[in-house]
Parts: structure tokens; C-alpha cells; sequence
């Protein structure tokens, strides 16, 4: 079958005037890559909703329980908590075909000036989009998404107390073609779906735990890649909701069980040329992609807290996991944070392996590309790839532990405040400062368990 691309607004009015399309869903990304808008009655949104429409702005100022924590300059209550505008982006009206009647379009946030709201998260990846236009390149990126579906749904497993999670699956599914047959009343709505609604998926597979899966969606301009990722993981979890299942993009959900991860690949082009590859250098890797890499790697944890924005992202970084611990680089290894991938002049690119199933597409795209410029723009040199097991290099720098490291890598990063702009990174530190100060404050059944009677 062709594939549909995202709708023409004239295609739109054709449709909603023949009843095909009776809502328009128009959302932003908040800054936990969360679908967040309205409905609209599609009628209205052609005759004049699609010019703007309005939201409350502690949107980009809350965590996931939807609080409203202090400390944020941009919005409080002492600010009274106005509106931001969303700005329809008509270039991304899409079917979703999960949904009857319904179509989707992405919003830019912009403030009462009309400006863009610079801690948006699409305002930050397209920031370093305009940074890597103005040197002449363009980027390339792919996300995977990795996740579990459970045998329960979000309801029955939330009236549970989220205790005695049961996989949709009993064992490793990794390539298993007959476990994952099992599970295409779930698998199969969503690919298709997701096709039709303009995502490029290219598959689907059993990852390597009991029910846990992994999505490939093509490769595609940074922009587009962070809309696909989001897009999908919110069709994910209401395709798997409208079958009696739960899908969860948790990191990390059982301390026994594989972690989930959302690793990106990214390659930087010019005159519609890959600029990564250069066919008589060593590896094929252009000094470009090399400058690149060592960026990355050395600004690892200046961007850990957007490749791991929850104190859960952390557990799912140990040793022997297939979830990297040490920032170095490899060809074609699975144990390094970084790898090589590809051959030749269309496929080779970076792997970042870093970041966890949790994260903000566009935050941990923005920040990968502002690693890489900085190495480009310092001509870093790059180290030798790492062979063998990377867990048991002893020279190998460490990712941040936890999230308190993470955050104050980030606090302390002259070259995040200087891509970003100090405000952003003030803004997301505070945002990571919540979660851990939400977190301290729990007692875990653990040390109930342990202490109890013991203690």
C-alpha cells in the first residue's frame, strides 16, 4: 500500500465537508513529550481555529502528575498563570486512523508577542536545527522505541496498586516470531495505524524480555523524527488501551527485568550528501563525524538529564544489560554508550545508546545536536573505538550515577546555557530538582520490607 503524508489543509476542508472528519485534536508537546491540547469540532477548526487557539502556560511547568511545582521564572502562581498561544503548524495535519473521524496537528507554543516560548521543547530542537542551517548542514535522525505491553489494562493494573505486574508474555520474546504472532491483535493496529497516519514505521519485533517490544520507524529530518516518536508513543499506548492492554515506556519496571530504551541515530548531510562519511578515511568516518562523536562523548553528562529525565531512568544502567555505563565509543558494539553503525555513503551515522523509553524526543535530540556542534566547533579529537566488553574498561568515564548528578551536570554546563540559553537550562534543571525532591520525600515498599521488623 503508498503510504499517506501528513494532509493538505485543503484536503482537510474536503473531508470535513463530506463528513469524513468531524475533530481536529490540537496539541503541543509539553516538556515531558506528552500529547497536550484540545478537540476541536473540525468545522470550527477550518473556518477559524486553525489560526490559533490558546492554553494555560503552567503546561510547560509541570511534572507528570500535572502539579504545579514552585521555582520556575517563566510561570508561578505569583505570575497568576496566564495563556500561551498554540500555533497550529499546518504542515503536520495527519489522519489518526486508531480514532474515528479524527485528524491531528502539531502546535508551536509562542507567547503573548508571538514569539516562540524558547523552553518549548519543539522551540529547543528547532533552535539547534537553525544553528546546524546556518553552518550548512542539515540533520538526519531515527529514534527506536522500546516498551512492554501487560497482560492487564491501565485501570485493573492501577485498582492493583501497580503490585504483581504480569507481562503479556511468559518469556524472552527477542526475534520470536511465534510469541509475537500472540501478540498482533495489539501489534498489528499499531503499525498499521501508525502507516497510515504518515509515521514511517518500518517493522516491529519482540525485544529481549517477556513482553517487551520494539517499534523502527525510517529515518527523517530531525524535526519530523522527534514528531514520529511522539507521535507513535502516544498511539502506542491508546492502541494497546483500546485492545485491554497497558503499554508502558518505563524504563525500568522490575529490578529483574531488561530495561527499556529509546536509542537515536543521527547523521549530518550537506549538498545532499552525507557528511559523516568520507570513503578513504579510516572507518569511512569523516573528520566531521569524528569532531561530532568526541562532542557527544565528552558532553555526555552535560546532557544526561535529557537522555534520563526521571529518578526510574537510572535503574535500567547496569552492568551486562544491553544499557551502556561508560561514554565511549565503539564500532558496532553494544556495550559502548556510542556506536558506529552503517556503511558507505547513505547509511553510516551515530547511535546514541544512552537514553531511556522515557525521554523527550525533542530535548534529547536538541541536546545530541548541541553536543555534536560543539565538538565540530572545537575540532575535538576522538579516541580509539572501545573493543570488547565496555562495562569492565577502567578508563572509561561514567555516566551520571543518578538523576542529582545528572542535574548538576547540566547546572554546570557553560555549553548547554550557551546552545540553549541560560533560561532553558535553568528551566530544566528545576524541573529535574522537582522529581528528585518528589522522590525523597517517598518511602518505598523496599524499605518498609527491609527495615520493618529488622531495623
Amino acid at each position: 500500500m503508498t503510504q499517506p503524508k501528513t494532509m493538505r489543509f485543503e484536503d482537510l476542508k474536503a473531508k470535513v465537508t463530506n463528513g469524513d472528519i468531524d475533530t481536529v485534536l490540537i496539541c503541543m508537546i509539553d516538556m515531558q513529550g506528552r500529547l497536550m491540547g484540545k478537540r476541536l469540532v473540525a468545522q470550527y477548526f477550518i473556518d477559524s481555529g486553525w489560526e490559533e487557539s490558546h492554553c494555560c502556560n503552567y503546561l510547560l511547568a509541570t511534572d507528570l502528575e500535572m502539579a504545579t511545582p514552585d521555582g520556575y521564572a517563566s510561570t508561578s502562581w505569583q505570575g497568576g498563570y496566564g495563556d500561551y498561544i498554540m500555533k497550529p503548524d499546518l504542515e503536520t495535519i495527519r489522519p489518526m486512523p486508531w480514532l474515528e473521524g479524527t485528524v491531528m496537528v502539531l502546535c508551536n507554543v509562542l507567547d503573548h508577542h508571538h514569539n516562540p516560548v524558547p523552553h518549548s521543547p519543539r522551540a529547543v530542537l528547532q533552535k539547534q536545527i537553525k544553528r546546524l542551517e546556518s553552518m550548512g548542514f542539515s540533520a538526519v535522525m531515527a529514534t527506536e522505541l522500546e516498551f512492554f505491553l501487560f497482560a492487564k489494562s491501565f485501570d485493573e493494573i492501577r485498582a492493583e496498586g501497580f503490585r504483581d505486574l504480569e507481562p503479556i508474555s511468559a518469556y524472552n520474546e527477542d526475534y520470536h516470531i511465534f510469541q509475537t504472532t500472540k501478540e498482533e491483535h495489539v501489534m498489528r493496529p499499531i503499525r498499521n495505524h501508525l502507516y497510515a497516519a504518515g509515521i514511517p514505521i518500518e517493522g516491529s519485533k519482540g525485544e529481549a524480555e517477556a513482553g517487551q517490544e520494539e517499534l523502527n520507524i525510517k529515518y527523517a529530518a530531525a524535526m519530523d523524527c522527534a514528531d514520529h516518536h511522539t507521535i507513535a508513543k502516544h498511539a502506542v499506548k491508546e492502541i494497546a488501551w483500546q485492545q485491554g492492554h497497558a503499554a508502558s515506556f518505563l524504563p525500568k519496571w522490575h529490578k529483574d527485568r531488561v530495561g527499556s530504551a529509546s536509542h537515536v541515530h543521527q547523521s549530518l548531510w550537506k549538498d545532499g550528501e552525507n557528511a559523516f562519511f568520507e570513503a578513504d578515511a579510516e572507518y569511512g568516518m569523516s573528520d566531521l563525524m569524528r569532531h561530532y562523536m568526541a562532542g557527544m562523548i565528552k558532553y555526555s553528562s552535560d546532557m544526561m538529564v535529557f537522555l534520563a529525565p526521571y529518578v526510574n531512568s537510572y535503574k535500567r544502567f547496569q552492568k551486562g544489560s544491553f544499557a551502556p555505563t561508560g561514554t565511549v565509543w565503539s564500532i558496532d558494539n553494544r556495550t559502548a554508550g556510542f556506536r558506529l553503525c552503517g556503511e558507505g555513503s547513505k547509511a553510516i551515522r551515530v547511535e546514541c545508546r544512552v537514553g531511556g523509553a522515557d525521554l523527550n524526543p525533542y530535548l534529547a535530540m536538541a541536546a545530541q545536536l548541541a553536543a555534536g556542534i560543539a565538538g565540530m566547533e572545537e575540532k575535538l579529537e576522538l579516541q580509539a573505538p572501545q573493543g570488547g566488553d565496555a562495562y569492565n574498561d577502567p578508563d572509561a568515564k561514567k555516566l551520571p550515577a543518578n538523576l542529582t548528578q545528572s542535574m548538576e551536570a547540566l547546572n554546570a554546563s557553560d555549553m548547554l546555557k550557551a546552545a540553549f540559553g541560560e533560561d532553558v537550562v535553568a528551566h530544566y534543571h528545576r524541573c529535574a530538582q522537582w522529581e528528585q525532591e518528589e522522590f525523597d520525600q517517598v518511602v518505598t515498599d523496599w524499605e518498609i520490607a527491609r527495615g520493618f521488623e529488622r531495623a
